[in-house]
């Protein structure tokens, strides 16, 4: 996907509501058709008519790799509660942890129940970003909640990199970054040092009055991916405000995400472009600019920030004379 208030607390307020595309391109799309980008922390919903947005809403995630199947279930009837209601022609939906077509099955048996009859189509998220760009071939790197890269070449061949979930990934994440914001404090408090700007916030964000304490809320149930994720924030601001040790997090999580899209694009045998896109990827400013600067080391140069929301890149997806993929 790419959140975070979660890493979607970043996200700009001032997005274009239309689709974006085209006049033409627009209203080839004709019926009723859903997008869903299903993210870490919520599910954006939107309901095209003859290729117009008519109804925006958001519920809380749908993605079964953070929340149960059962309040997946709960969240997309309360979404589409909101932007249902009249018969849909599709479905097109967007998530990570999409890596197989048994991901791609369960999540669209979910789906299913609300719009019947309705063709539905589930793929992994970063394939609306991409589309969200402007783009049929590239590479999208996902940096919200969790990371991740997923591109396509002319002939139609797809690679991905990354997207392993926060247990074995998700470098450059809002996770990874709230993840390293404990793991700092704690070397503070190893090495006898005072609680400095970052771990200041931390702790007062975390209710707690000491470094060595975060250990334990670390590996409570009562947190989790989305929580930690919420503290990337504390990152960004702490790096806005002079902190060094704060930079050089942003420094790293921007050459890590970097890095998925370099390895894309080998595989690709391309050379572009690299659209970075979701909350953080979106909104940070030092992250992008050292996105831009290790790809640029490493000759990569056609590179975007997306400026509008994923979901408005299921549009040009349906839209393809070839129908959704």
């Amino acid at each position: 996907m790419t959140d975070t208030e979660h890493p979607q607390a970043f996200a700009s307020g001032n997005l274009s509501q239309r689709s974006g595309l085209p006049d033409a391109a627009r209203h080839a799309v004709s019926g009723v058709v859903i997008g869903l980008d299903i993210g870490g922390t919520k599910t954006r919903g939107v309901r095209f008519e003859d290729g117009v947005a008519m109804a925006d809403e958001s519920a809380g995630s749908a993605n079964v790799q953070n929340v149960t199947p059962e309040q997946a279930a709960l969240n997309l009837a309360d979404l589409f509660a909101r932007i249902g209601g009249v018969p849909v022609a599709q479905v097109y939906a967007g998530a990570g942890g999409i890596d197989t077509d048994d991901d791609a099955a369960a999540l669209a048996a979910l789906i299913e129940p609300h719009v019947p009859g309705a063709k539905i189509t589930v793929v992994h998220d970063s394939r609306l970003l991409l589309a969200a760009g402007g783009a049929s071939t590239g590479v999208a790197v996902i940096a919200g909640t969790g990371s991740a890269a997923w591109g396509r070449n002319a002939a139609g061949e797809e690679a991905r990199a990354g997207g392993w979930g926060y247990l074995l990934g998700d470098e450059g994440s809002g996770y990874w970054l709230g993840r390293e914001a404990v793991r700092h404090s704690l070397r503070r408090m190893n090495q006898g040092l005072p609680a400095d700007q970052l771990t200041a916030a931390l702790l007062a964000a975390c209710g707690v009055d000491h470094p060595n304490r975060l250990i334990a809320l670390f590996h409570s149930p009562d947190t989790g991916r989305r929580f930690w994720a919420q503290q990337a924030r504390l990152v960004v601001d702490a790096a806005a405000a002079g902190h060094e040790a704060s930079r050089e997090l942003l420094d790293r999580a921007g050459k890590d995400l970097a890095d998925l899209a370099a390895q894309a694009l080998r595989k690709l045998h391309i050379d572009g472009p690299v659209i970075l896109g979701s909350g953080l990827g979106m909104n940070v400013v030092p992250l992008q600019e050292a996105f831009r600067k290790y790809l640029a080391a490493a000759g990569i140069t056609d590179v975007r920030v997306l400026d509008r929301d994923p979901v408005f890149g299921v549009l040009q997806l349906v839209g393809e004379p070839s129908g959704p993929q």
